[in-house]
């Protein structure tokens, strides 16, 4: 009988996880924490471990199923990357979960008999699931170019310059660059490079030893080492000192980083992905931005558009972010009169994504049943 130990803080889920399971046939054990499944785990055999934590069982070579409460393409990422067979979200959909034990006991089992270290190749050959992660939506010519894009260049290991506006989408665009690349389950990294003051910018992307500035009281990994065999997004680099742009360029012409304070290189593995609102060619002709970074930045370049240019992907968009919306509140999928939509739809919507779905929750919260006309005449 196929055995399952499971992890879950919360007593009523673990009671009602277990009554279900052997109803279906499995044997369970369930416990309360991380270091009381690793005991368990150590003393009788189990086929499966389904956990409510990232990290169970770290020192066990057991197939993982996650069922995270607060799902994020960070956690996913962070699972798949500590060989989790699957990263589900609550409130659990049991038929899914049932697909997904019988699917992933179904990789071992066919195996006849495979050993632990065949098992964690196994689970290492899983692939991020899209759950994860929220779509491109739209079908306009301009947004189908860049879905197809992402699709050719992500399995590259080029890097990437996404351009914008403010608003339109650019980190989701790297984020779908890194799912569909061969990285997707080591870490993908993000830094702003306009919220950190200049004089801040090379330690956060390099890393420092202690003492090497006043508050540099322990040693710090940056940006770059974190992201190690990952992707490092680095966001709004146009904003970046020309100072810390030199040292990026050495980054990735010699792929060696050294930590403030340090004399010694550190080998790095990472894709860079940057995006910027600014015009960079300007940038350069001002001198504000180093024309050889820009080329090695700039090997593929996606210019994602704004939302004006494709004022029919809007219906798409208000249908999306009213479901999405609605589910984040835990409350019915409410209607939208199609009055509304169109109106909607004729705005210039400077800025762009972000200011659509802001304005769609605003009318979630404020509107009554339905989203009328008059809401959008009130509210917008």
């Amino acid at each position: 009988m196929t055995k399952l130990l499971i992890l879950e803080h919360s007593k009523s889920v673990r009671n009602n996880l277990c009554e279900r399971l052997e109803f279906e046939g499995y044997a369970t054990r369930a416990v309360e924490t991380a270091a009381a499944a690793e005991v368990i785990a150590g003393q009788e055999p189990f086929d499966l471990v389904i956990a409510d934590d990232i990290e169970p069982l770290s020192e066990v070579d057991i197939p993982l199923i996650v069922i995270s409460s607060r799902p994020s393409f960070e956690s996913a990422v962070a699972a798949m990357h500590r060989g989790a067979v699957d990263f589900l979200t609550k409130p659990i959909d049991m038929n899914r979960l049932l697909s997904s034990i019988r699917g992933n006991i179904g990789d071992v089992e066919s195996q006849g008999g495979v050993c632990r270290a065949a098992r964690r190749t196994l689970r290492q050959k899983k692939s991020l699931p899209d759950i994860a992660i929220e779509p491109i939506v739209g079908e306009s010519e301009e947004i189908v170019h860049v879905r197809h894009l992402i699709d050719k260049v992500a399995p590259s290991q080029a890097r990437v310059l996404i351009t914008g506006e403010n608003g339109t989408g650019k980190e989701l665009v790297a984020r779908w660059l890194h799912a569909k690349s061969s990285r997707a389950t080591a870490p993908f990294v993000e830094v702003n490079c306009a919220a950190i003051p200049s004089e801040l910018i090379e330690s956060e992307l390099f890393g420092h030893e202690r003492g090497a500035f006043t508050s540099a009281v322990k040693q710090r990994k940056g940006k770059f080492e974190q992201a190690d065999g990952g992707t490092l997004f680095m966001d709004e680099i146009g904003d970046m000192s020309l100072s810390a742009q030199a040292k990026v360029l050495r980054a990735l012409q010699e792929r060696k980083i050294s930590r403030v304070g340090s004399d010694r290189d550190i080998d790095v593995d990472v894709r860079v992905v940057a995006a910027t609102n600014k015009n960079l060619r300007e940038e350069i002709e001002k001198g504000n931005f180093r024309e050889d970074l820009y080329h090695r930045l700039s090997v593929i370049v996606i210019s994602v558009p704004p939302l004006r240019t494709r004022h029919g992907d809007v219906p798409m968009l208000v249908d999306y972010f009213i479901s999405h919306i609605c589910s984040e509140y835990d409350m019915p999928r409410k209607a939208i009169e199609s009055e509304a939509v169109a109106s909607l739809s004729r705005m210039r919507w400077s800025g762009n994504i972000r200011e659509l779905r802001n304005v769609i929750e605003r009318l979630i919260i404020l509107s009554g049943e339905r989203i009328t006309q008059g809401d959008i005449e009130l509210y917008c």
